[in-house]
C-alpha cells in the first residue's frame, strides 16, 4: 500500500544523500548544454567525481529547439566523431552538412552522460563562485527559483578542483568572478571580450579554439568561451560545441592528473 510519507521521505534522503556526496567534487559544470554534458561525460567516464548544476527544469541548454523550434540540428563532419562515441548516426544532407533529431541528440547526450557517472542538479543556481589563494575552488549555489523571486535567502557551496562554464551566451560563472575587483581572465582584455556575431563557419571553429582555462580553476567550453574570448557565434551547428565539450574534459583531466574523490577520499 502506497504512503504518502514514505514517499516523501524516500525523495528526500535520497537526494539530500546525492548533493551531500557532491560537496567535495573533482569537476563542477555549471550550465547542461551539450559542450557540458559531453565534458562531464568524459570526465565521468575517466574516473572523476563530477556534478553539473543547471538553472533550468530541464537539461539540454538549446539543442532541444534545433533553429527556431524546427527540431532538427546540423553537425558538420568534424563533429561525427563524438556523435559516434554516443551511439548517435548523422543523415547526410550534401556531403559537408550533417542532419540529427534534435531531440534525439538531447536525450542521447542526458542518458549517455548520467549513466556514465555524471551527476545532475537541475533547478540550481550559481550565484558566485569560491575565491582561495588565487583559484577558482568551488560554487556559491542557491534554488533558481531564489534567485527568480528575489528572496533574501543565503545560499550554499560545493567545493572543486575545477569548475567548468558551460552556461552558453552569458557565460555567467566566468562574468560573476571578471566582477571581482582585481581580477584578471586569460583573455586579450583581462576581462569578459563579448560574443561576436553571427559567422557559421568562424563560429565553429572559434568554439574549440576558445574552450579552455579562462581562470587558475576555471575553464570555459561552448558559446560561453566564445563570449568570454570574443568568438563568433553559429546558430543551430553542434559539431563545435561536440568537440568543445570534449576538449574542455581532456584539458581539466590533463591538469587534475588523476580523480581525487572517486573513492570518497579528500586529497
Amino acid at each position: 500500500m502506497l504512503n504518502e510519507a514514505v514517499i516523501s521521505r524516500g525523495i528526500i534522503e535520497s537526494w539530500s544523500r546525492k548533493i551531500t556526496d557532491s560537496l567535495e567534487l573533482d569537476v563542477a559544470i555549471v550550465g547542461g548544454g551539450p559542450s557540458g554534458l559531453v565534458a562531464g561525460y568524459y570526465l565521468a567516464k575517466g574516473g572523476f567525481k563530477v556534478a553539473l548544476f543547471e538553472s533550468k527544469l530541464s537539461v539540454g541548454g538549446g539543442v532541444w529547439g534545433g533553429g527556431m523550434m524546427f527540431n532538427e540540428i546540423v553537425v558538420q563532419e568534424a563533429g561525427l566523431s563524438v556523435l559516434s562515441e554516443f551511439g548517435l548516426q548523422a543523415r547526410p544532407w550534401d556531403g559537408e552538412h550533417y542532419l540529427l533529431d534534435s531531440v534525439d541528440v538531447t536525450s542521447t547526450l542526458i542518458h549517455k552522460a548520467v549513466r556514465a557517472g555524471l551527476r545532475v542538479f537541475n533547478l540550481v543556481s550559481m550565484e558566485d563562485v569560491i575565491l582561495k589563494q588565487g583559484r577558482v575552488r568551488g560554487l556559491v549555489l542557491n534554488w533558481s527559483a531564489v534567485r527568480k523571486l528575489g528572496l533574501h535567502v543565503d545560499p550554499l557551496a560545493v567545493h572543486a578542483r575545477c569548475v567548468l562554464d558551460g552556461t552558453g551566451h552569458p557565460a555567467e560563472v566566468v562574468s560573476v568572478l571578471a566582477r571581482k575587483p582585481g581580477i584578471a581572465l586569460d583573455t586579450p582584455t583581462g576581462t569578459v571580450v563579448g560574443e561576436g556575431p553571427m559567422d557559421a563557419e568562424r563560429g565553429e571553429a572559434d568554439t574549440v579554439a576558445n574552450t579552455g582555462r579562462v581562470f587558475p580553476g576555471l575553464y570555459a567550453s561552448g558559446m560561453a568561451a566564445n563570449a568570454v574570448r570574443g568568438g563568433y557565434r553559429m546558430g543551430p551547428v553542434f559539431g563545435g560545441m561536440l568537440l568543445s565539450g570534449k576538449k574542455a574534459a581532456e584539458l581539466i583531466a590533463a591538469e587534475l592528473g588523476a580523480p581525487a574523490y572517486a573513492a570518497g577520499v579528500r586529497p
